[in-house]
């Protein structure tokens, strides 16, 4: 979850003028790599070895 901060920070870094949706992009991308930092601190990753080899089966 992103805090508001976060998303302050983000809105004050845009420029005066932008589109909506780049706005709304950029704090999707904040979000998920939040969200991937917390899952890499609790462990909840797959190595690349697991990843190869769910990846051989999907192609089965």
């Amino acid at each position: 979850m992103i805090t508001k901060e976060k998303a302050l920070d983000t809105l004050n870094e845009m420029p005066s003028s932008f589109e909506v949706e780049e706005l709304i992009e950029k704090l999707i991308f904040i979000e998920k790599v939040e969200i991937g930092l917390e899952q890499l601190e609790k462990g909840e990753t797959v190595s690349n070895e697991m990843l190869k080899q769910e990846v051989k089966e999907w192609r089965k």
